[in-house]
């Protein structure tokens, strides 16, 4: 069949070209070997530093109780009055002004706030890993204004890749179907290069930080 166009020659030689197997070389290469600098602080003071350098609130919690401390204080100070949560395993460390938090989904879109865990803590990054397995599904991320997560210390982890492992082993008979990295409270400068933050998501997001080294 004779070539009429150049959209058929084009197809040809990509259809020639996917038939044709070149061996790899650069096997012995390790990919994931020697591309970052070792972390010159430990996991607990890099991710701190990264997380604030993004415009996140790093709360440091010696313990659970103290947890309740501050997140009481800061509900009293910002007068809020209704948080989504829907993990009970979170609820039930709850005691005070456990009567603000709304569980049911579909109330979700009125709450100004909500209060999640996460996955893990990305200590290169000050990246939060989370995953639509959690509770709070999707939506949790992206609705409310202001963003909570409670983490422990040994959810930390050095690089992204080990949170991705830490997710496929935890989930390795049915992984999530969304996986997102959270770095600092949403914010663009696309229009006129001017920053807006909470333009796709939180305009603040906290991290409670509980320290569980001693358990």
């Amino acid at each position: 069949m004779q070539e009429t166009t150049s959209r058929e020659k084009i197809l040809k030689k990509v259809r020639n070209a996917l038939m044709s197997k070149l061996e790899n070389p650069y096997q012995d290469t390790a990919s994931d070997e020697g591309i970052y600098a070792t972390l010159e602080e430990s996991l607990d003071i890099n991710f701190a530093q990264e997380f604030t350098k993004a415009s996140g609130k790093f709360i440091y919690c010696e313990s659970e109780q103290e947890f309740l401390d501050h997140m009481s204080a800061l509900i009293r100070d910002n007068e809020w009055d209704k948080i989504f949560c829907k993990e009970e395993d979170l609820l039930n460390k709850i005691t005070a002004s456990s009567d603000i938090f709304e569980q049911n989904a579909d109330e979700l879109v009125n709450c100004k706030v909500a209060l999640s865990t996460c996955e893990s803590l990305i200590a290169r990054l000050g990246s939060i890993l989370v995953s639509s397995k959690q509770f709070g599904g999707r939506r949790i991320n992206a609705f409310p204004e202001v963003h909570m997560v409670f983490a422990y210390t040994s959810q930390l982890v050095p690089d992204l890749k080990d949170g991705l492992k830490h997710i496929k082993n935890k989930y390795a008979h049915q992984p999530p179907s969304m996986i997102t990295l959270i770095t600092g409270p949403s914010r663009t400068a696309d229009i006129e290069k001017t920053l807006v933050m909470g333009a796709h998501g939180p305009k603040e997001l906290y991290l409670f930080f509980i320290d569980d080294s001693t358990k």
